[in-house]
């Protein structure tokens, strides 16, 4: 029976799946993945969602250990980005990813000059998001389809020498009192406002 807790152990003889994992078979699945995925192992749902990756990336800085990480992640995996890219730190606290590092790639890049020649590499436009004088806003902005998505770290949002790399920086509309919004939350905004533009809804759970 199926809760939300997940599925316990399978009733009846086992499904002859090579995708299926003999524990989840045995035991349950109680893992946070769409009803799609029950019983499949880690490798078999990564494997799926790799067929069905968008082309848009994520790249946040991390020069001083941004605890917005794993938020990030979390929704990257969400709107199914090509993969997360982290710069300037490698450690981030994974605890908001709530274990969704596993089923998305995430790649590090020591400096915001390596993501942005990797990403010069191979033909992905940067897009910079941040609140600052000549931004275009994103609720009017055409994203490129095949982007990165760069974010800042919450105060000091994106650096400069980002912004110089970036094809265009887009500013998220606010209305309130704070100059600017967790970036966690701009990140989940500019992804969705990609999906909105280039992603085929009929493929969505």
């Amino acid at each position: 029976m199926e809760g939300r807790h997940g599925v316990g152990p399978w009733e009846g003889a086992w499904p002859d799946d090579p995708r299926l994992d003999p524990e989840y078979l045995e035991h349950g699945d109680t893992r946070n993945v769409v009803d799609e995925y029950r019983y499949w192992s880690l490798d078999a749902v990564v494997a799926d969602l790799d067929t069905r990756r968008h082309p848009f990336h994520v790249a946040i800085e991390n020069f001083e250990n941004d605890m917005n990480i794993g938020t990030v992640v979390r929704t990257a995996n969400a709107f199914l980005a090509k993969e997360v890219h982290i710069v300037g730190r490698k450690r981030w606290n994974r605890r908001g990813a709530m274990v969704t590092d596993r089923y998305q790639h995430i790649r590090h890049h020591e400096s915001m000059a390596d993501l942005i020649a990797w990403a010069e590499d191979n033909g992905l436009a940067v897009v910079a998001i941040d609140n600052t004088p000549g931004s275009v806003p994103l609720e009017t902005a055409e994203l490129p389809r095949d982007c990165v998505l760069l974010f800042g770290q919450e105060g000091p949002g994106v650096t400069e020498a980002a912004q110089q790399a970036a094809v265009m920086t887009c500013s998220i509309a606010q209305f309130g009192s704070t100059r600017s919004i967790n970036a966690g939350v701009a990140a989940g905004i500019a992804m969705h406002a990609w999906i909105r533009q280039h992603a085929d809804l009929s493929q969505a759970w």
